[in-house]
């Protein structure tokens, strides 16, 4: 089937905020009868990332999404959940109230998120984003975890 609509040709049948109330989800309806789902999600400000090189660039949620997923996703059931770990990671950034953040804080604040919600999934991030060499740095972030507890 060949659907050539806009958006705006279909109507809205139910609006509601997603559980995290980050996006807005839309049941819609074209003109032929047929449905579908769209996702608004709200637009923040764009923040500006300092990296460890020294090289600027605009936050990427979408990246940092990927990141996450690519090193700690097979410690969650879901891709929702792994979603849900960058959506709060990203309302810590954005709670900083600046425009300017650096790679650093990315990090801190996706693990501020995995040491609430997946302690090994924190530690495997913690192992990648901290550049651990040695033994001695695993055992030092478990100290830490357990300290915490």
């Amino acid at each position: 089937m060949d659907h050539k609509f806009r958006i705006g040709d279909s109507k809205v049948l139910e609006s509601r905020e997603t559980v995290d109330g980050n996006m807005i989800r839309r049941r819609r309806e074209t003109p032929d009868g047929q449905r579908f789902t769209t996702y608004e999600r709200i637009e923040m400000p764009a923040l500006t990332v300092t990296k460890r090189s020294g090289n600027k660039e605009i936050y990427d949620r979408d990246k940092l999404m990927h990141a996450v997923k690519a090193s700690v996703g097979k410690f969650f059931n879901s891709e929702l959940a792994v979603e849900d770990v960058v959506n709060k990671a990203s309302e810590i950034l954005y709670g900083y109230n600046t425009d300017q953040i650096t790679s650093k804080q990315i990090g801190e604040a996706v693990l501020d998120v995995l040491a609430e919600v997946n302690e090994v999934a924190y530690v495997r991030f913690a192992s990648v984003f901290r550049e651990f060499k040695t033994l001695e740095d695993f055992e030092n972030i478990l100290k830490e975890q357990k300290r915490k507890k």
